[in-house]
């Protein structure tokens, strides 16, 4: 392994980019070709690591092995029941009402694969939020926000009014447990470069 090891993040979400680069790590970017889907009577944590896995495993066949590949993916499920991307407007509203005076769970799988190892594991956030009347969902889905979103919402824009509490890490809401993440890539001799952002991460809905 090189003194310093090249990490590579397998993602095209901006907000991943945005969060580990504000958590002051330098990092290169490879957009996996993974198709997200689940499979038949999929649990909602295994799917996120397995997609998690399947996306850092494909992009680091692509970069060589000179680097270190963080895959990840995030899943909203509302007990059993996934909710992923909406496909519209509409969808979106359909999707935050089912969310609306509940509390639902977001999975945060996560692997990290370099130099002849993986790691592997998922990280739970249970997120609960008021009732939402269907003109307030309406109107959050015509902004555009929720259309890429898993669960229709982001906790960092204009969904944080409907959220009442959040027990556990919030950046995994976001989609990046970094809490998690930093110590694996520390054993992995990959630290922040720069300091930290100390609100990377923080919400106090």
């Amino acid at each position: 392994m090189p003194s310093f090891p090249i990490l590579v993040l397998a993602s095209g979400s901006p907000r991943r980019d945005q969060l580990l680069s504000a958590a002051g790590f330098t990092f290169e970017v490879v957009v996996p070709r993974v198709e997200e889907v689940g499979l038949p009577g999929e649990a909602p944590g295994v799917m996120a690591t397995r997609l998690a896995r399947q996306k850092a495993h494909e992009a680091a066949a692509r970069v060589g092995p000179d680097r270190v590949v963080l895959g990840v993916d995030t899943v909203v499920a509302v007990g059993d029941r996934i909710l992923g991307k909406p496909v519209d407007e509409d969808d979106a509203t359909r999707m935050l009402l089912q969310l609306s005076g509940r509390t639902h769970t977001v999975y945060s799988g996560y692997a990290i694969v370099g130099f002849g190892d993986e790691q592997s594991g998922v990280d739970e956030t249970r997120v609960t939020m008021r009732s939402i009347n269907p003109d307030e969902a309406a109107a959050y889905s015509a902004t555009g926000e929720p259309l890429d979103k898993a669960g229709a919402y982001a906790i960092q824009g204009g969904a944080i009014r409907f959220i009442t509490s959040v027990a556990g890490s919030s950046s995994n809401v976001m989609g990046l447990p970094l809490e998690a993440l930093v110590p694996l890539l520390a054993l992995r001799g990959i630290a922040p470069r720069q300091p930290v952002d100390d609100t990377v991460g923080l919400i106090d809905p």
